[in-house]
């Protein structure tokens, strides 16, 4: 039955927005790993419900499940011993036993919600084919620091040609964290070793990690949105920053992306929609840990001139900028820089260089109305400012009608029409009345 309602603003923005996503996801394989803690969570639910939904979108799901807090119920009702060193379960013969009861009855619920389909949906009758096998070949971690650590072990190999077969006919392949010898010995492996390995090894587009933290905190408090490679390894270096089960999450997701994963996500299992927001919007809801930069700042080239049109025609409405053709800037684009985040144009700016007067017109300085307070523009211009002084340019000069004080706050000072290259003041447009200021490099 449908509702007919205007649709909110907010959710016709977010539809819109995420429409690139959905086309760019289809067919992309994804691997998500979340603790046992999560089946007892009052989110699990839900999160099926999500996993259930990006399965209709065509994207291809590997689900790497945890069964620690299950494995020590078991072992607490059998008086067994719980030994843990540096984060690791040592896995004695009593222990192994608890692993596979605790283990394969996670895989059995993880399965049965699975199999509900989406309830109460239009596409509630969806079928979604879970599979599981023996795809992960394991090693004993062995005697480290005089520590026999048993049938605790770490992934040898993955099957990756059966799991990718399985995910090209549609199935969902679901992992315990149990990997098997040559030999038929079974081992414990931990939910995010297998996670990472899988990911590497059938070359996934995304690991995403759910914890039970928003992301990774910065200075003060602020979860850092995005991280290259270099940076969250510059973070690990610094350990009293973080919490000892996020520096594990942090360790695997650098390992992820320097094996070949381009993306990371580490996500909040406790926050309802996570994996939706994350995956859906820009800016997402928790950290991204990216192989290559998220967020550039460089030269533009011919394919980025839509973008820019639709960045700057809000301000050329508003008389803020001067109006330019489609025509006009497939001329000009190489005077422009711009700043991508995610495949948007988030902010441009001109650079028009007169040589002859060692002098350079800084123009068309345009940010996205979602990003204005973050440093966008003044990042910009400071690279806008270097190109200027790599050219030998030794002054940069701006016509505005509105924004005289930003100008003023970076080094500009007020001049005369006749301080500018003669070309420049033979095109000046004199009903816009735009004053002049000028800036030494």
């Amino acid at each position: 039955m449908k509702n007919n309602k205007a649709a909110p603003a907010d959710f016709v923005h977010w539809f819109r927005n995420s429409a690139p996503y959905i086309r760019a996801f289809r067919g992309k394989t994804f691997v998500i790993v979340f603790g046992g803690e999560m089946l007892t969570d009052a989110q699990f639910p839900a999160l099926v419900h999500d996993i259930g939904l990006l399965n209709t979108l065509g994207i291809k799901l590997v689900l790497v499940h945890g069964a620690r807090p299950q494995i020590e119920k078991r072992l607490q009702e059998k008086n067994a011993e719980l030994r843990y060193v540096n984060g690791l379960r040592i896995t004695d013969a009593a222990a192994l036993n608890g692993v596979i009861e605790a283990a394969g009855s996670v895989r059995v619920e993880i399965e049965a919600q699975l199999s509900m389909g989406l309830t109460n949906t239009p596409d509630g009758k969806a079928d979604i084919r879970v599979i599981s096998g023996n795809f992960v070949t394991a090693q004993p971690l062995g005697v480290r620091d005089g520590v026999d650590y048993q049938h605790t072990g770490e992934v040898r190999r993955i099957d990756r040609h059966a799991i990718l077969r399985y995910l090209d006919d549609g199935c969902l392949v679901l992992l315990s964290p149990m990997g098997y010898s040559p030999t038929g010995e079974i081992y414990n492996l931990t939910a995010e070793d297998l996670a990472t390995a899988t990911a590497i090894q059938i070359k996934a587009d995304k690991l995403i990690m759910l914890t039970d933290e928003d992301g990774i905190v910065g200075s003060k408090n602020k979860i850092l949105r995005e991280l290259t490679q270099s940076q969250a390894q510059e973070l690990l270096q610094q350990p009293a920053k973080l919490k000892p089960a996020m520096q594990i999450t942090l360790q695997h997701a650098i390992k992820a992306c320097s094996l070949g994963v381009p993306r990371v996500h580490i996500l909040n299992r406790h926050s309802d929609g996570a994996l939706l927001q994350e995956l859906f919007s820009r800016d997402g809801i928790g950290t991204l840990i990216a192989a290559y930069r998220f967020e550039d700042t460089r030269q533009a080239s011919i394919e980025d001139i839509g973008g820019i049109l639709e960045l700057i025609a809000p301000l050329e409405q508003e008389g803020i900028l001067v109006h330019r053709s489609r025509e006009l800037l497939e001329t000009e684009v190489d005077h422009f820089s711009v700043v991508e985040r995610d495949g948007l144009i988030v902010a441009c700016a001109a650079l028009y260089p007169y040589p002859q007067d060692n002098a350079g017109e800084l123009a068309c300085l345009a940010v996205h109305k979602d990003y204005r307070d973050a440093g966008r523009g003044h990042a910009l211009f400071d690279y806008v400012e270097r190109s200027a002084r790599q050219q030998k340019l030794t002054k940069l000069f701006v016509l505005t009608t509105r924004t005289a004080d930003w100008f003023r706050e970076r080094g500009f000072k007020p001049a005369e029409l006749a301080a500018l290259p003669m070309k420049k003041q033979g095109l000046y447009n004199y009903s816009r009345q735009s004053k002049v200021f000028i800036k030494e490099l």
